[in-house]
């Protein structure tokens, strides 16, 4: 090897992080400029007279480069104290040699600053592997909730343990590698760019977020809303409402909201920013035996790139009109998380808690509350607000490569209400946006046209409650009553009201039982006690 391998650009004495006093292994994380050492085994060495020393206790690795004709540079993992010591030998010693990765920026191209886990799994620690498959089966059933009827999941359900199995021994051998993601528009509720990645992939995305949910938990701050368990967005408004009511005293004194949005968020997030951030978190953080897997995994997933050989479902022309800084395929060199993936969302907040850190703990405002890239601040005093604006601009810039959305800037006294998550929240009474309201009629006269074009079919039926009780569930938590009585007997046709009736005060739609004739039921007993 002509050049100097990362071994040789190593301080005299490097520290390891962790050891597995079970099995005799190590887990060295050594940064350099260049590379990084990440494990080794001590495998002990063999003298120039073929008498073996210091197995299970020592490790020695030699080195590309010579001291002088006789002697050459080596490494020496002690496993009584984790020091790493330079030295140098005689050539005719056998020691071990390591595979390296080249890590310069001519070599990871867009990824210069990126850390690269070596995937063979087993040299860093031990991995169980019936934990591991128990941990996958449950983020399967955790992805297929609410996914079971589409086509990918099916197909993964078809020959289940074969999949999840093979899966299991993919990542257990270092062999994972993430498929093919499929890239769409949605319309509703705004347009977006969507890419679905492959069910197997999310399973695995799945077991990568319960193992870091726990610890994310007693990271985030509490007004921190998106993907988190007894949070959501109606619970953000709730706590929205309840900030300007507390602000005002009860609605006797000013108080005013600002309301800031981050342009072209997911776009922009500097995937090695991200992976450096959560890298420290997790080595801080997680103790648990598999991190140096549980940081592959994570390393992999931030660093795919799904827009290529990407699976394009529907029609290129769907992507007119969507602006460039909302779609991946015209992403800044290394940014970008894709929409449509858990991990993305996760990711995304916790690389948006400097921001709430900032915001609560060095600036001390009470009033904030955040949902993915829409936040709220409440305050008593305009100015201060309007002064504030220029402050997080310039915060969110600096540490996060983001920027505020210039035309949705919005700062108001709280009498004129504030639109936030799907709602108009005004003093003592919150209203469904415009927004919602379009989509709310327009889903109803798809259904119209279903049902005036021919007679509705199991599918067409469990289509329409889907979509009809969507809307519903969000609207009963508002002041709507009177918004969905009109909605649904002035627009919706009668039609409908032969298969489905409204239960619980219009909040859900039910499917009708019809009962079955008596004369039936007597064909169907003789039937089955025939044999037929």
């Amino acid at each position: 090897m002509s050049r100097q391998t990362e071994v040789d650009q190593l301080n005299p004495v490097t520290r390891c992080i962790s050891k597995d006093h079970t099995l005799n292994k190590w887990y060295c994380v050594a940064k350099t400029t260049v590379v990084t050492i990440t494990s080794g085994l001590p495998g002990g060495n063999r003298n120039n007279n073929g008498t073996f020393n210091n197995i299970g206790k020592n490790g020695y690795w030699w080195s590309s480069t010579e001291n002088n004709t006789n002697n050459a540079w080596n490494r020496n993992l002690n496993y009584n104290n984790g020091n790493v010591n330079r030295n140098n030998n005689n050539k005719k010693n056998g020691f071990s040699v390591r595979c390296l990765r080249d890590l310069t920026k001519k070599a990871l191209g867009r990824q210069p600053r990126a850390l690269f886990y070596n995937m063979q799994f087993e040299l860093f620690g031990h991995i169980d592997y019936q934990q591991l498959t128990e941990e996958l089966f449950s983020a399967y059933f955790d992805c297929r909730k609410n996914k079971r009827n589409t086509l990918n999941a099916l197909k993964f359900e078809k020959h289940l343990e074969q999949n999840v199995f093979k899966l299991i021994d993919d990542i257990y051998k270092g062999n994972y590698q993430l498929g093919r993601s499929i890239a769409f528009i949605v319309n509703k509720p705004v347009k977006r760019e969507i890419f679905a990645a492959d069910f197997r992939d999310r399973v695995v995305h799945h077991w990568l977020i319960n193992k870091l949910n726990p610890l994310f938990k007693n990271l985030f701050i509490q007004d921190s809303y998106a993907c988190r368990v007894g949070k959501g967005t109606h619970y953000g408004v709730n706590r929205a409402a309840a900030f300007i009511k507390a602000c005002s005293e009860n609605y006797t004194k000013d108080c005013y909201i600002l309301k800031l949005d981050i342009q072209g968020f997911f776009i922009h997030i500097n995937r090695n920013l991200l992976f450096t951030m959560l890298e420290k978190f997790i080595h801080h953080f997680y103790t648990q035996v598999d991190k140096a897997l549980v940081l592959a995994i994570t390393q992999k997933i931030i660093f795919n790139q799904p827009t290529q050989n990407c699976i394009i479902k529907g029609n290129k022309k769907d992507w007119d009109g969507l602006p460039k800084n909302k779609s991946l395929f015209h992403s800044p060199p290394n940014c970008g998380l894709p929409i449509g993936n858990l991990t993305s969302q996760v990711f995304a907040n916790f690389y948006m808690h400097q921001f709430d850190a900032f915001i609560k703990k060095e600036l001390g405002l009470k009033y904030y509350g955040r949902y993915v890239d829409d936040f709220v601040i409440v305050h008593p005093d305009k100015d201060y607000l309007k002064s504030l604006t220029l402050e997080l601009s310039d915060f969110l810039l600096s540490t996060l490569q983001l920027t505020l959305h210039p035309k949705k800037i919005y700062l108001q006294h709280y009498s004129k209400g504030v639109k936030f998550l799907g709602t108009v929240i005004k003093p003592n009474r919150i209203y469904i946006a415009n927004r919602t309201k379009g989509n709310f009629y327009s889903a109803i006269e798809k259904q119209n046209k279903i049902i005036r074009d021919h007679k509705a079919t199991k599918e067409d039926k469990a289509a329409f409650l889907s979509s009809m009780n969507s809307y519903l569930g969000i609207m009963k938590h508002y002041k709507s009553y009177k918004l969905r009585k009109r909605m649904i007997f002035k627009r919706l046709s009668g039609y409908w009201f032969n298969h489905v009736y409204l239960s619980g005060g219009l909040a859900k739609f039910v499917l009708k039982v019809r009962p079955v004739k008596k004369n039936q039921r007597n064909a169907n007993i003789t039937y089955t006690q025939a044999g037929v």
